[in-house]
């Protein structure tokens, strides 16, 4: 490990992979004193990169997304055509679509091996402490036994780890949303033990993240506005205040939604006439489709596509909508003012990848009190 000699003021540097919207960086530096700096990050998603550049060191000017310490490219390209700097903390999660037990057809499994460069990165880079974190399928998946492999004399035999399936809602999220998060370390030091639950049996709700909101939406479809990103022209940027508006349902979704009882109803409750013919024929699949969320609990999990009814728990607890991006984005934790770059699709998968921004901060505050133990950073 490299020797690393930090001031008392300085910052945590992180190697950001697999970075997205930029969640779990925001949520590092929503712990106290705003400790971490990301020096380089990576991301293949033009859109994405774009908002994670807006809103980690980059800037909009004239119209142009410029500056930040985005790669904006593949993992792969990234390793072959530059050198991995040395940081104190890397911190990513790999695509998890493979191995989400939603995910039954296994579309994108073949994006799973990424998590080998993860491996690789780390050891380049050399950090002191690294942060992975996925869905808790990737305990059962074969690539989590080969990665512990990796920690038993191969790439990664200096370090050692510690793991445990999180839920957000323990961490003050406003949503029930469960994470395998691993913290590696190099044997050098002391395990820094994982984040200590500080919401256990007071959840807070989603009334709570919802506050103030307007029922109404601003609009329908995404506001009007461009930005250009490397050679891209895309929608943006827009903050998240500006991401209230709606969509046109057709008769039957309105239907559907008046048939269904306000906070907490679902599907169930529709006549025949109003259900799809698979709900027909299997009455007792999962009651999350086409149902209404309840301000007295959290939300389910915002998921990429939380912008269509059929593929949740999304419908507003009493309006007959389902919850705009505006209020996927806060559940998620983010900042009012936090700056997005993309089409509806492209925002609506940077919100439901993120990893939720108390989550990230009771990382974050993990992290701040193992460099304070071994008198680094911060």
């Amino acid at each position: 490990m490299q020797e690393q000699q930090h001031s008392r003021r300085s910052k945590i540097t992180t190697l950001d992979l697999f970075a997205g919207a930029g969640g779990l960086s925001e949520g590092l530096n929503t712990a106290p004193g705003k400790s971490f700096k990301a020096v380089r990050a990576v991301e293949w998603e033009m859109a994405a990169a774009a908002t994670y550049t807006l809103n980690h060191g980059g800037r909009l000017r004239d119209g142009k997304v410029e500056g930040g310490p985005v790669y904006a490219g593949a993992i792969e390209d990234w390793l072959a055509s530059e050198d991995v700097p040395e940081v104190d903390v890397v911190v990513g999660g790999p695509p998890c679509q493979g191995f989400s037990t939603l995910n039954r057809d296994g579309v994108g499994a073949h994006r799973n091996d990424l998590w080998k460069l993860y491996a690789e990165t780390v050891e380049r880079a050399t950090p002191r402490y690294f942060v992975l974190e996925n869905v808790p399928a990737f305990l059962k998946s074969e690539q989590w036994e080969v990665f512990k492999d990796t920690l038993d004399g191969g790439i990664l035999k200096n370090y050692e780890i510690e793991f445990d399936v999180l839920n957000a809602a323990d961490f003050g999220a406003f949503q029930a949303r469960k994470r395998v998060i691993v913290i590696g370390r190099h044997k050098d030091l002391r395990a820094p033990g994982m984040p200590e639950p500080t919401h256990v049996g007071a959840h807070r709700h989603l009334s709570e993240a919802l506050v103030g909101v307007p029922s109404a939406v601003d609009r329908m479809g995404i506001p009007a506005g461009c930005a250009q990103f490397r050679a891209e022209q895309l929608p943006g940027a827009f903050s998240t205040r500006d991401l209230h508006f709606g969509r046109f349902y057709t008769k039957l979704s309105l239907d559907r939604f008046k048939a269904i009882s306000h906070n907490g109803g679902s599907r169930s409750e529709l006549p025949d006439e109003l259900k799809a013919p698979c709900w027909l024929k299997h009455s007792k699949g999962t009651g999350d489709v086409m149902g209404r969320l309840t301000w007295e609990k959290p939300s389910v999990t915002i998921r990429t596509e939380f912008f269509k009814p059929e593929k949740g728990r999304y419908i507003h607890p009493d309006q007959d909508r389902v919850i705009t991006h505006y209020e996927a984005a806060l559940v998620q934790g983010f900042r009012k003012d936090y700056r997005w770059v993309g089409t509806r699709d492209d925002i609506a998968r940077q919100i439901g990848n993120a990893v939720p921004i108390p989550l990230g901060a009771a990382i974050g505050r993990v992290l701040i009190k193992a460099f304070e133990g071994i008198g680094g950073s911060v």
